[in-house]
């Protein structure tokens, strides 16, 4: 452990002249993201008159600037977008409502992500739902079922966003303080106050065929940022007693390397390593802090063509140390088995040795 804070006190040190706020870019960067967003949106309303295919295309790209926006969003959870506490609450709370994502809880679940990312023994809040081979072995039938339609990509980029986004944001978690709770409201009343306001302005099929492809892109552009930044297949997962801050950032979290449009509408966060061992620099100084600190440079590089294997990394091999397919998976439980049947023993427990 000791080595572990030694190595976290260096590479802070090299990285901490980018965790700084400048103001003037963060307004920027609002004016740039907001205002095309709105703009964009209404073009894709006036299109309606045109043609839906050009709606689509206007809508499409407005999903892309509501990822932007998620990024100033995220930036203010962890008070890098601001020096003041104060503005961090209340722009993260207005792009909140833009995004559909209550601030405060929000910001504490996304708090614990950070603090146990790659933890096996402390999964569950904030993260996506990740099962072991010896776990998924261990299972029930519909406990395993349940689980390959978690993972299933028409289930995780379709439905998972939108109950997560739709239905899971708009309920208080248990356990959250009355702030998070009035917040969590406020969001809500807000959201439901900004859609009627659209509905009366516009009419509610033109508000649908316009808010629908937007939330389905942002959507599911958000999940697949996510999930690609800790689902690759040389991750990094250790139990307690083994896992490390440096390695969990650093190892389990990829540099997802971006076309430069795309690296820039989703806000520099494909440098997720360096966000991870510091979410205090804010997302227009995480390029640099990646060029200019060699060991970061270190991190698993991933393309745009090599991300979209990671669809078949399905459970975390402890033995193997990376994730694997549900496949690969069954025939290792096979040969396990017939490894048992061998030696006439009885199934282990998953995860103990014979003595």
């Amino acid at each position: 452990m000791s080595q572990d804070k030694t190595k976290v006190a260096q590479l802070k040190k090299e990285i901490a002249p980018f965790e700084k706020t400048d103001t003037a870019k963060s307004v920027r960067q609002m004016i740039n993201t907001i205002v095309p967003l709105i703009a964009l949106w209404y073009a894709a309303y006036a299109a309606l008159s045109v043609s839906y295919w050009l709606t689509l295309a206007l809508a499409a790209v407005a999903g892309g600037f509501l990822v932007r926006t998620f990024i100033i969003f995220h930036d203010c959870c962890h008070g890098s977008f601001f020096k003041s506490r104060r503005a961090n609450a209340i722009v993260g709370t207005i792009t909140g409502i833009l995004t559909v994502v209550p601030y405060a809880q929000w910001k504490h679940t996304h708090s614990v992500h950070h603090a146990t990312s790659g933890n096996l023994d402390k999964r569950g809040v904030g993260d996506m739902w990740v099962m072991t081979v010896e776990e998924y072995a261990a299972a029930s039938f519909w406990r395993r079922l349940a689980y390959r339609l978690y993972r299933n990509p028409l289930v995780m980029l379709g439905l998972g966003p939108a109950y997560t986004f739709l239905i899971d944001y708009r309920f208080n978690r248990p356990g959250a303080r009355w702030k998070e709770r009035i917040n969590v409201y406020l969001t809500n009343v807000s959201i439901v106050g900004l859609y009627a306001l659209l509905c009366w302005a516009i009419g509610w099929e033109a508000f649908l065929l316009v808010q629908v492809p937007v939330f389905l892109v942002s959507g599911m552009a958000g999940v697949w940022l996510f999930y690609v930044q800790h689902n690759f297949e040389d991750s990094y997962f250790e139990h307690e007693n083994e896992w490390s801050y440096v390695q969990a950032a650093v190892e389990g979290s990829s540099y997802y390397k971006l076309p430069k449009p795309l690296q820039w509408i989703t806000g520099n966060i494909g440098f997720h390593h360096v966000h991870h061992l510091s979410p205090k620099v804010p997302n227009y100084y995480l390029e640099q802090a990646h060029n200019s600190t060699p060991p970061l440079q270190r991190a698993t590089t991933i393309g745009v063509s090599e991300s979209l294997k990671s669809l078949w990394f399905r459970l975390w091999d402890e033995d193997a140390k990376r994730f694997v397919g549900f496949r690969e998976a069954k025939l290792k439980m096979r040969a396990a088995a017939a490894e048992v049947a061998k030696v006439g023993g009885k199934p282990m427990r998953p995860g103990l040795q014979r003595e």
